[in-house]
């Protein structure tokens, strides 16, 4: 298997979307080399109960962009690494970007930019009604994901996926619902550079622009490059196909 071209800079940053393609019968986009892989790990998946369902997937620049802005700015909720409601408006600019990075990506370094991630849940597991929030406690032992949690653990890496916020590494909090697809994102991740995101967000019409860039090597460094590292097995997997491996 030869391997994927390498995003440009645009679509590292977000603001091209000349990698990903629609999924069908799913509310997503994704790199196109993504989507068989991710076929293939559902499938499997499938085979042992459970119904993995992608809750998003490729974000781009612009959407990032409001995310940041609307958390700001008040208009969207702002919550502190323990999960509790901040308010913005009571928060000095150097905290208040800090606290917005705990849980949600500068535009233009979001891993999302570049059609390798998803955020997921087993659909087969919510009762009738009930909506995912998307928390660690649901992919704690006793939550909700509990099952899927521990089918990800042994499985993902077979099919090229890993989890890069599974752990507290004191930069973006766990998120253990966010699978990356290693053999492409690793080479993302590597490609983008602090210069590359100055370029992207300059003029962009970021809220704290210039509060940002004063500290965006150490942006860089703590939230960009500080994630668990991807396995060699998860860069070795090659799945265009629902293989038959045990559940």
């Amino acid at each position: 298997m030869t391997s994927p071209p390498a995003l440009n800079s645009l679509e590292l940053t977000g603001r091209a979307a000349t990698h990903v393609v629609a999924v069908e019968g799913l509310p997503v986009l994704l790199h196109r080399d993504v989507v068989a892989p991710f076929t293939a790990l559902r499938a499997a998946a499938s085979q042992a109960g459970i119904a993995l369902l992608p809750v998003s997937g490729y974000r781009d620049f612009e959407r990032q962009r409001q995310i940041w802005n609307g958390k700001y700015r008040g208009e969207r909720e702002l919550l502190d690494a323990q999960g509790r409601t901040l308010q913005a408006a009571s928060l000095a600019p150097p905290a208040l970007v800090e606290a917005i990075l705990t849980w949600s990506a500068l535009p233009g370094a979001s891993r999302h930019h570049w059609g390798t991630e998803l955020d997921v849940i087993d659909a087969a597991a919510l009762a009738p009604g009930a909506r995912a929030r998307l928390v660690p406690e649901e992919f704690a032992p006793q939550g909700v994901f509990a099952r899927l949690e521990q089918w990800l653990a042994a499985h993902a890496a077979d099919y090229g996926f890993y989890r890069p916020y599974r752990a507290d590494r004191g930069g973006v909090q766990p998120e253990p619902w966010h699978l990356s697809y290693g053999p492409i994102a690793d080479g993302a991740m590597q490609a983008l550079t602090p210069r590359l995101l100055e370029e992207a967000l300059a003029g962009a019409g970021l809220e704290a622009e210039a509060q940002v860039l004063a500290v965006l090597p150490q942006i860089y460094r703590r939230y960009v490059l500080n994630v668990e590292p991807v396995s060699a097995a998860a860069l070795a997997a090659v799945a265009v196909s629902p293989p038959s491996r045990p559940s």
